[in-house]
């Protein structure tokens, strides 16, 4: 089983050819195909961290949608002073296709 470890949206995943992902958002437009940064490669019993064997593998993907995560409520407050805030945030996602490590 051939799986790598790649550098995506801030965060380091796990994908093998076919896995769907998603990750912070990328630009581009549905069925674009985007390229991701290894850090690891295994391929069988072989492992693969160097930087110089890396620079020649590609894991390839391809953007299926795009959307947006679930809205976070922050709120702040202060006793006895009458501050308080309320304020949301919804994080925008990039769903991805592994199409191919090679």
């Amino acid at each position: 089983m051939v799986y790598a470890i790649v550098r995506a949206g801030g965060r380091q995943e796990k994908v093998s050819v076919g896995d769907t992902i998603v990750i912070n958002r990328v630009s581009g437009e549905a069925g674009d195909s985007v390229e991701l940064a290894p850090v690891l490669l295994v391929d069988g019993d072989s492992v693969t961290s160097a930087k110089s064997d890396l620079d020649k593998v590609k894991v390839t993907a391809e953007i299926l949608e795009e959307l947006r995560g679930p809205k976070i409520r922050i709120l702040k407050y202060k006793n006895k002073t009458g501050y308080k805030k309320r304020q949301g945030h919804r994080q925008e996602l990039t769903r991805l296709k592994i199409t191919g490590i090679a």
